[in-house]
């Protein structure tokens, strides 16, 4: 039998192989996400210990996009997890969102689309609809504001080509760059 399925407790584990004690000694980026997902949870289950809950989350959600998309109701049903479990890990998924969201002071720059994706990435690859925005940026290519201009249906966005501009002028930005989502998850730039 595999050592992992007998393993029912963080401490039935050796020390060296602990989540936290591991986090500790090797820094976050040396974890699996599920042993993230464990430090998060904190305690397991009869029969499964939090790394085990936290890989089984991760196979029913398939990964943290869908644990990201998922609403809090959907996370609770899953054995084991209650609302304060539910909610500690939409709470980690949107610190690690909003570490990457810009403060004004340091703004992000556009130099391609590819970085123009990777800024809005994240957050949309989240919505379970069509959502179209647009980037505004000022001479630099540096980015102004993200102004939301449409929200569809789940495969269709339409929206009127003023719309698309309407926020540019208001903001005088020097160029925009237009976005949307498709609900499966990627993102591209027009």
């Amino acid at each position: 039998m595999n050592r992992e399925e007998t393993t029912y407790r963080i401490t039935d584990l050796a020390e060296s192989e602990r989540p936290r004690e591991r986090l500790l000694k090797h820094g976050a980026g040396a974890l699996t996400t599920a042993e993230l997902l464990a430090i998060l949870l904190r305690v397991g289950v009869p029969g499964e210990n939090a790394v085990q809950v936290g890989q089984r989350l991760l196979l029913a959600f398939n990964g943290l996009t869908g644990l990201h998309r998922a609403p809090i109701t959907e996370i609770c049903s899953q054995h084991g997890i209650g609302a304060a479990k539910a909610a500690q890990i939409k709470a980690a998924i949107e610190l690690g969102h909003r570490m990457t969201v810009f403060s004004p002071e340091e703004r992000p720059t556009i130099h391609s689309p590819a970085d123009a994706a990777a800024l809005v990435q994240f957050e949309m690859s989240g919505l379970e609809q069509e959502h179209l925005r647009v980037l505004l940026l000022d001479t630099r290519n540096r980015v102004v504001h993200i102004e939301e201009v449409y929200r569809g249906s789940l495969n269709s966005s339409q929206v009127r080509v003023g719309e698309l501009f309407k926020a540019a002028i208001r903001r005088n930005a020097a160029a925009v760059i237009v976005v949307h989502n498709h609900p499966s998850g990627a993102t591209r730039s027009m």
